[in-house]
């Protein structure tokens, strides 16, 4: 069985690069906070003596970044599965992945199947499945009694919750009022119109909330504190409180919590799509994956790493989760090219309004 720095070495001289070279050179990585552990990194340094230089970002900041280089200062990102074909038709700022060189027996199989195909652009692929999890609610149930995203807008709780003004709120109030946004994709006036009626919703809200959160300190803090009870937050975020708090806890909400992978994608102008491989395959192996899990509190798409998972994050996640709750999970599509812009005019309008 070949090692991994053989196929690395194998990978760059096809690429007609030397495997010296490839020490000297740095990977890229534009991704997620607790994404890169810092044992696993200097796992794989030892193992490839690849340096791994790490940016953390999010959807938002990841397309604005390489829509603006047109793909190039990166060679590995992690943008969520959904935010691919989007911006690729319109920037173009991905390469496709070159499946033969990932190991597809490391990956759950129904994972990697799904994020291919909502990855696939003009018969391509453009992202693997990495990470997972939700969003919903997270409530300090000593105080407060909340079982949908709505709730958070109750007089009862007047400035003691709290969402963000992302798109995700959009769609969570979107589905609680009923309607599905992902079936209005293809729609463009439809969609608008139920942007609009949501925008609506949350604008009434806003005296509700103590504050628009903008990061995951100010609101951990926030329910640390009890000076919110309830927020539409990530699952890990309200796991981890439950582990301080049991009485914090995380909630599938009613009208379903919205389920993301993020994924492993490879910008356009990157410079050392060998490299970027290497650690593809090297996190995905489920030791390695076991230790990512538990750095992001969340599950990832590595086959067999579910079982090397922390016993409570497992109790954790089949607590927030019975069956029905898990069937319930609304997956985010691929974004169409232009339903961002929708959404941003009227989170715009959100953020204006007195």
């Amino acid at each position: 069985m070949k090692t991994l720095n053989t196929l690395i070495a194998a990978g760059l001289l096809a690429l007609g690069l030397s495997a010296p070279a490839a020490a000297q050179e740095k990977l890229r990585l534009l991704t997620w906070s607790d994404y890169v552990p810092a044992d696993v990194l200097a796992q794989f340094k030892k193992e490839t003596g690849i340096d791994v230089e790490v940016t953390l970002s999010n959807n938002e900041e990841m397309i604005s970044k390489l829509r603006a280089t047109g793909g190039a200062g990166f060679d590995l990102a992690q943008p969520s599965q959904d935010r691919i074909t989007g911006p690729q038709q319109e920037f173009g700022i991905y390469k496709p992945m070159d499946l033969g060189k990932i190991k597809g027996e490391l990956f759950i199989p129904s994972m990697l199947e799904a994020t291919k195909k909502n990855t696939t652009l003009a018969g391509k692929v453009y992202g693997l499945p990495h990470i997972w999890g939700t969003d919903g609610l997270v409530v300090n149930t000593k105080l407060a009694k909340m079982a949908d995203y709505p709730d958070l807008c109750k007089a009862e709780f007047k400035g003691k919750t709290a969402m963000r003004l992302k798109r995700p709120t959009l769609l969570a109030f979107a589905f609680a009022s009923g309607k599905d946004p992902f079936a209005l994709y293809n729609n463009p006036k439809a969609y608008t119109a139920l942007m609009e009626e949501v925008g609506k919703t949350l604008t009434a809200c806003k005296g509700n909330l103590k504050f628009f959160w903008d990061n995951k300190d100010q609101l951990l803090n926030g329910m640390r504190t009890e000076e919110i009870v309830g927020a539409m937050m990530w699952d890990t975020g309200g796991w981890k409180l439950n582990s301080e708090k049991p009485e914090i806890q995380f909630i599938a909400p009613k009208s379903g919590a919205l389920g993301w992978i993020d994924t492993y994608a490879i910008p356009a102008k990157g410079r050392n799509d060998a490299a970027a491989y290497a650690w593809i395959n090297f996190n995905m192996r489920p030791e390695i994956a076991a230790k990512v899990g538990a750095s992001a509190g969340n599950f990832t798409a590595s086959a067999g790493a579910d079982k090397l998972a922390d016993a409570k994050l497992k109790a954790q996640f089949a607590a927030s989760f019975p069956e029905a709750a898990l069937k319930n999970v609304k997956w985010y599509p691929a974004v169409p090219a232009g339903m961002e812009d929708i959404e941003g005019k009227v989170l715009d309008r959100i953020k204006a309004a007195n």
